[in-house]
């Protein structure tokens, strides 16, 4: 693997990781507000499923060239842009949020920004970590999907105290502003914090270790791991999507405490990806984190069926919760362990976001159609268990590809 520098700017790591971290808070506003949503204006919820799916879809066509684009020009200018249509979907639902098929067009154009900004602040976060503080970085990038959940939980309860459902929305119009704020602030200054890690070589006039291109094999072991991220990614937003409609539907749960189940697994998750770090620091091969994180996660899928509102049920949650940390972090450090840190680094993500991206896209509308066609969710935990034993297999192959690569300071 190729190493970086030992200097760390801590600006642009920050940076990389709050714009990461607001593209899943924009994402993930919709969850909470689902249910409210649904009983306001009737949604048909194989569309409302498309409103969390709609996301992946600009990403799924985008994600390749936005990665080439970034490489040449940086990542400022797209930013900025991804910025300006989230205020624009973020305005059109607020202004007619009845209309199912308009607001499906609104979050279209936040997939649009999402796209970018889920490439530029791995990006950013990842190539201004230096070396000692790569393990850490590539943790903390992991949780921005986590991050951006979490903040949209804990700003449910009172806001929609307060202004409703659309209170998420005008939080994700003020952290816009402030966000563009930010990035044009550094921009002006010529600050590296918005520089890619070929950037700053070019500018200082070093020379880039890296291959210019992706190598074959190289492309090969990323493009497994984007299947792998694929259907992963569909089990985890399928069931992040609906959770707190199901535990309201099913188990009878009040808004409340729906969200309180909504927040338990994210919580672990949390917590899981901070551990996984701390393991990869110290030497663990990543491809068998990613094989036992896939084979716990399949191994929830079993458990859920059983579970009811009790302690089972909570132990589930928290399984699935301590799984679904691992695997992410994992599959965002493959392109820095597969590619390294040069000029392929925004390739590389691209590659693996394409594959999260199609998960995403499938997962929610998957299982919003196999509810209206059973009647239920009897059948939930059957599917999206199969699709996560089949990224175990894949997850397999991965590990034996890329053999004992590891981010440790200590063997």
């Amino acid at each position: 693997m190729e190493t970086t520098s030992r200097h760390t700017n801590w600006t642009g790591v920050a940076l990389g990781l709050t714009l990461a971290s607001y593209a899943a808070f924009q994402q993930f506003k919709l969850p909470p507000a689902l249910p409210l949503m649904l009983d306001a204006y009737g949604y048909d919820r194989t569309l409302a499923g498309g409103f969390m799916s709609v996301y992946a879809a600009a990403g799924l066509f985008l994600s390749l060239a936005l990665g080439r684009h970034m490489e040449r020009r940086g990542p400022v200018s797209a930013v900025l842009l991804a910025l300006s249509l989230m205020a624009l979907g973020t305005l059109a639902t607020l202004a007619v949020p009845e209309s199912g098929w308009l607001v499906l067009a609104a979050r279209t154009l936040e997939g649009v920004a999402f796209a970018v900004l889920a490439i530029a602040g791995p990006v950013l976060a990842n190539s201004n970590a230096g070396r000692d503080h790569l393990p850490l970085v590539i943790a903390l990038t992991a949780a921005w999907i986590p991050i951006g959940q979490l903040s949209a939980i804990l700003l449910a309860q009172p806001g929609f105290a307060l202004l409703g459902w659309q209170s998420l929305w005008w939080v994700a119009l003020a952290l816009t502003v402030a966000l563009a704020i930010w990035v044009g602030a550094l921009a002006r200054r010529g600050h590296p914090a918005v520089r890619t890690g070929s950037q700053r070589a070019s500018v200082s006039g070093e020379a880039e270790a890296a291959p210019a291109t992706v190598s074959r094999a190289q492309r090969l072991s990323l493009a497994l791991a984007g299947a792998i991220f694929m259907l992963w990614s569909g089990q985890y937003f399928a069931y992040m999507t609906w959770l707190p409609q199901y535990l309201v539907e099913a188990l009878g749960f009040s808004l409340g405490g729906a969200l309180f189940g909504y927040t338990l697994p994210v919580s672990v998750l949390l917590v899981a990806i901070l551990i996984t770090g701390h393991a990869m620091n110290r030497g663990v091969a990543l491809g068998g984190l990613l094989v036992g994180g896939l084979a716990a996660q399949t191994v929830s899928w079993i458990m859920l069926p059983l579970a009811g509102d009790g302690l089972f049920g909570v132990l589930a949650l928290i399984v699935y919760g301590a799984a679904a940390g691992v695997v992410p972090t994992c599959l965002f450090a493959m392109p820095s362990a597969i590619a390294g840190h040069g000029r392929t680094a925004a390739t590389a993500f691209g590659i693996i976001m394409t594959g999260r991206n199609l998960g995403v896209l499938i997962g929610p509308v998957m299982l919003a159609q196999a509810f209206a066609m059973t009647g239920g969710w009897n059948w939930s935990a059957p599917m999206l268990g199969g699709v996560t034993a089949v990224a175990l297999v894949l997850g397999v192959w991965l590990s034996r590809r890329i053999g004992g690569t590891n981010y440790g300071t200590s063997r």
